[in-house]
């Protein structure tokens, strides 16, 4: 088992230090990263009592190549947020350019950032039209959401400073104030690598998680959460339902996909969720994107069929069989359990906005629950 795998870059312990045991074989980060191109970089905020917020962007195709679409799918689990884009997404199956993600109410901002990004950088794809994809999650326990601190130019720092390799994950970017199951929560990742004949493929997710209360918390199938009922500030400060609270995914994959493929991709990251406990609620915004960069240059860009170019022409994919996509579904909802672990582990305890405390989740009591089940060693 790689570094990569147990560790995020600043050293902070991932879901596998622990132990915990998940099927498959994860690529060489176990990141969203290790799908080719894909990038993705953070701006985080922590300042004072009352900031706690950031950014998170990720380029599918790499900074590049921002003007060239790719396959798309959209699944939501539970509408009660925001993901711009989707429209689009439903109506033609495509998408194209970078994806932020933030705070609620600095959904608008994200997506103005990435128009801002798009046009310095590239902005023959800017003559276009722009619909970019940008999502939230709510960080108003932690985070004064009202506050203005996320800017265009934080979202195009975010965007400008984003890399492949292994990622950062925890109380970064837009994961920054996140709560999962009643502890810190927030950015997490992993992946799944797939043999298809001669080929390999990776599935890699991403996922910013603010859902959960904590008597739900099931980690590799051992209810841990209804063990851990003390130190739990969060839920005495919100009277929430179960599964209340929300989770946006966004899944990558180099396999060339069609986009009704892509959407069975994103369904299938509810079945990654209901591992980890959660049940979704009416007060969740669980919104979920799959793409597929495995079919470059095969969709016609929005600058050219605006302007006229290429009339008479056709578009040409190819793509995996329908009959063949189960283990990618797998790989889904089995790198959506461990990302989703990750963004819990890879954390420590945060107090924010008007004193508020969310814990960091107890590693070593999880580890002594799971050895007492006989999951871990």
């Amino acid at each position: 088992m790689s570094d990569a795998h147990l560790a995020t870059p600043s050293g902070k312990p991932r879901a596998r230090a622990l132990g915990i045991p998940f099927a498959g074989e994860p690529g060489p980060w176990n990141a969203i990263t290790d799908v080719p191109g894909v990038e993705v970089g953070f701006v985080t905020l922590i300042s004072g009592q009352d900031v706690r917020t950031g950014v998170t962007a990720i380029h599918p195709r790499g900074r590049a190549e921002p003007g060239d679409p790719f396959a798309a799918g959209f699944h939501s689990q539970n509408g009660n947020g925001e993901m711009t884009g989707v429209s689009w997404i439903e109506e033609s199956g495509t998408a194209a350019g970078p994806i932020a993600i933030t705070n609620t109410h600095a959904v608008g901002i994200a997506h103005a950032g990435v128009v801002a990004w798009t046009a310095k950088h590239h902005p023959g794809v800017a003559e276009a039209w722009l619909l970019p994809v940008a999502a939230e999650t709510w960080d108003g326990y932690l985070n004064d959401i009202n506050g203005g601190h996320v800017t265009v130019d934080v979202a195009v720092d975010a965007l400008e400073s984003a890399s492949t390799g292994p990622v950062e994950e925890g109380s970064v970017g837009g994961g920054s104030g996140m709560n999962c199951y009643a502890y810190k929560g927030g950015s997490g990742t992993a992946s799944r690598t797939i043999a298809y004949g001669e080929d390999r493929h990776i599935v890699g997710v991403f996922v910013q998680t603010n859902f959960g209360v904590r008597r739900e918390l099931t980690i590799a199938g051992v209810p841990v959460g209804a063990a851990l009922l003390d130190d739990d500030p969060i839920s005495e400060h919100f009277s929430t339902p179960p599964g209340a609270g929300s989770v946006i995914a966004v899944v990558a994959t180099d396999a060339p996909l069609l986009p009704d493929q892509c959407d069975a991709l994103a369904r299938r990251v509810t079945l990654g969720l209901a591992r980890t406990g959660t049940a979704g609620s009416h007060f969740s915004g669980d919104l979920f994107i799959a793409l597929s960069v495995g079919n470059p240059g095969a969709f016609s860009r929005g600058a050219d069929t605006l302007f006229g170019k290429g009339y008479g022409s056709y578009d040409d994919v190819r793509f995996v069989p329908w009959g063949h996509l189960d283990p990618y579904f797998e790989a889904v909802v089995q790198a959506t359990e461990e990302a989703v672990l990750n963004s819990l582990v890879a954390n420590e305890e945060m107090v924010g906005f008007r004193g508020h405390r969310s814990p960091a989740l107890p590693r070593d009591r999880v580890v002594e629950l799971l050895r007492d089940r006989g999951r871990v060693r």
